[in-house]
């Protein structure tokens, strides 16, 4: 052993270094000192706080617990082990050496403060509550109790307390970059987005590489439907903490929101390679497939979500949907009667239920929706609007038409209301779009395009039977149904932004090749989701609109416009919550003058289309005569006929809209001269169509 004098001038020597920031040196020096002086619990306890201002927390850990075993009295030496092992993540041992410092006398706001936090890491609220509430009154004056009591309460939904408490943390330390962000959280939890936002900005303008500031300042702007500016905030979260499964995770959504499917699905299996057991990940993951027609595959990871949580109402809905597409009808219904039973306050489960099966008069689910709506003033407007549309679903099925009329108009006036809709806008595009596409201009650009013949194009309003003619041509050997694709408006609009210029007007000044590199970039898209396809087709019915830039860009392209009594057609909208998208459908006036608009637009393509390019399909006559109407559209996309096409609804592929059930069955009559049920609900239908 050296001499003391030794032991001496290395701790003060160790000291200094330590003091002047050297922290390796200092790590040494005392290494040394403790070594000189084995009873030294000074120079252990000094060893370990150099130890963790290096990061080296369990060597520090070592250090603290030997100067213990020299002078287990020490409060200052029991708190430095607490704060060591909480950062391990060891709560419940650091609260063991709290308690010992506050038992020898270490009676101190700090001490009380690092008391709560180990108790509330260890969901001992109560008590930690207790320990912060003295640690201010101890001293009022320190920040940190005031923020680590709010957190404490925010989660116990006390959001109105814990917002003063960071506030006095605020004013006492108006740089409190925590304290910012987490009253971003909770003025976020309470619609204070606007105030939120200002919060996480400040946090973040202190403190730059604060990862989860920016990240729950992306989470409020994808609230507010800003979600490029929520990927912005997301990616910056991610360059700072790339371990950050939550993050990859919200990405996920925003990129989702933001149309980018593709970029979505990377970003969730990349929070999943982080995190397996995340079922949220898993559950969105396969919401993202499934939008990405992959449903099998959506499946798998709904699966797996509920294999972690098997609770989760919401991902046994998300199930049923996927079977619902792959026509698994039966286990649907089961995992949609799972998510009812878990979750008896979902208005949406009953709705997604009752595609499946119809409604008697002494069907407990009937029981349950007529208890809810009840208390229909209890649920959120989402939740009314579906209990109505579910009851209106409900009351056809038991032939009480006047009782559904009503349901189904409470639902639409609902919907209506949340809905941004122009139109004025709207009509004016289709009045726009016949006076640009004249008959010179169709001439003048005839033959430019693209001469593909793989593309078929499925169009109409919505509800008109697009569905079950594609299912008629899916069912031929060569032809693939693609369901309702956005390539040829996303193509439209990538023209339209290269160029700065507005669609319809921009196809006047569009050059023999530019119009050939869009109907290029459209059979692109679509022949990547099916290579060996000789047609493929896309039955997105809004494409009625773009009918003329269709024919210029790909004139080979066989077009089926599908079309149905207008009342029905119309009934049929309106009695449908869309998925997305259809705002013109939930007033039954704004519905009729759409239907006009759309009307007048499809006469004048049968006027400037040439002959043979569009063929006419109507419902009523599929309905009638479906041998015949099948063999024409087999004739019109140049196939040879196949048999198969009449056996239509045992064809297996994934189908997306709302007649996923219908078009597996076989043709029945009972849509035919459904107005004729709902009379009384049609006035205002009838007068915008012109027809009463």
């Amino acid at each position: 052993m050296l001499e003391s004098h030794d032991f001496a001038s290395l701790y003060r020597l160790g000291i200094t270094a330590a003091q002047e920031g050297r922290f390796e040196a200092a790590a040494r020096l005392l290494g040394c000192a403790a070594e000189a002086n084995q009873g030294s619990a000074g120079a252990r306890t000094l060893l370990g706080m150099v130890l963790a201002r290096l990061g080296r927390l369990e060597a520090a850990v070592e250090s603290y617990k030997a100067a213990l075993a020299i002078n287990p009295r020490s409060t200052q030496t029991h708190t430095k082990l607490g704060n060591a092992l909480q950062t391990l993540g060891r709560p419940r041992e650091a609260l063991s050496h709290y308690e010992s410092a506050l038992a020898g006398g270490d009676e101190s706001a700090d001490a009380h403060t690092n008391l709560g936090n180990a108790l509330q890491l260890l969901g001992c609220l109560d008590a930690a509550q207790a320990h912060y509430q003295r640690a201010l009154a101890l001293d009022p004056c320190r920040p940190e109790p005031h923020n680590n009591l709010a957190v404490l309460l925010a989660a116990q939904n006390r959001v109105d307390v814990a917002i003063a408490h960071y506030e006095a943390a605020l004013a006492l330390k108006p740089d409190y970059y925590e304290a910012l962000n987490n009253l971003g959280n909770a003025l976020q939890s309470i619609g204070q987005d606007a105030e939120a936002i200002r919060q996480y900005a400040l946090a973040v303008s202190l403190r730059p590489d604060h990862a989860e500031a920016r990240s729950n300042l992306g989470n409020v702007l994808a609230a507010l439907k800003r979600p490029l500016d929520a990927i912005e905030q997301y990616e910056k979260a991610l360059a700072i903490r790339p371990d950050f499964p939550e993050v990859y995770n919200n990405l996920g959504n925003a990129l989702s929101s933001a149309g980018r499917g593709d970029e979505a699905i990377t970003q969730y299996r990349q929070a999943l390679a982080l995190r397996p057991a995340y079922a949220g990940a898993h559950n969105n993951l396969g919401t993202a497939l499934l939008a990405n027609r992959r449903p099998e595959e959506a499946l798998t990871h709904y699966r797996q979500a509920l294999a972690w949580e098997p609770d989760n109402a919401d991902i046994h809905n998300n199930l049923g949907i996927a079977l619902n597409t792959l026509g698994e009808f039966a286990p649907a219904s089961q995992a949609f009667a799972r998510a009812i039973s878990i979750s008896p306050r979902k208005p949406e489960f009953y709705l997604n239920i009752l595609g499946l099966k119809r409604m008697t008069a002494d069907d407990p689910l009937l029981v349950a929706m007529l208890e809810l709506y009840r208390d229909v003033a209890s649920l959120d407007v989402h939740s009314q609007i579906a209990l109505h549309f579910a009851l209106g679903r409900a009351f056809e099925d038991l032939g009480e038409h006047a009782r559904s009329s009503q349901h189904l108009i409470m639902g639409n006036a609902l919907k209506r209301r949340e809905l941004i809709y122009d139109e004025v806008a709207t009509l004016e595009l289709f009045e726009r779009t016949q006076a640009t596409f004249t008959t010179e201009l169709m001439d003048d650009k005839r033959g430019a395009g693209d001469l593909s013949r793989i593309p078929v194009f499925v169009l109409g309003m919505p509800r008109s039977g697009s569905t079950l003619v594609e299912q008629i041509l899916a069912s031929h050997s060569q032809v693939f149904g693609a369901g309702e694709l956005a390539d040829l408006s996303d193509s439209i609009d990538v023209v339209a932004r290269l160029n700065n210029w507005s669609y319809p007007e921009m196809v006047a000044r569009m050059s023999s090749e530019q119009l050939r590199q869009l109907g290029m970039s459209y059979v692109d898209r679509i022949r990547a989701r099916a290579p060996a396809a000789a047609r493929i087709v896309n039955k997105m019915p809004a494409n009625f609109a773009s009918i003329g830039l269709i024919h210029l860009v790909l004139p080979n392209a066989r077009i089926i416009h599908t079309s149905r009594d207008p009342v029905d057609t119309c009934l049929s909208c309106f009695s449908l919550l869309f998925a997305g998208g259809h705002p013109y459908s939930y007033d039954l006036a704004e519905l009729g003058r759409y239907y006009r608009g759309y009307h007048r637009l499809m006469q004048h393509w049968r006027a400037v289309l040439p002959a043979g390019v569009m063929l006419e399909v109507r419902y009523e006559d599929v309905v009638t005569d479906l041998s015949g109407q099948a063999r024409a559209m087999v004739r019109h996309c140049g196939l040879k006929w196949e048999e198969s096409c009449l056996a239509f609804h045992k064809t297996r592929r994934p189908i997306q809209t709302a007649s996923m059930c219908q078009v597996r069955q076989p043709i029945y009559r009972t849509s035919v001269g459904r107005r004729h049920r709902y009379q009384d609900l049609l006035e205002p239908l009838l007068h915008a169509l012109d027809l009463d």
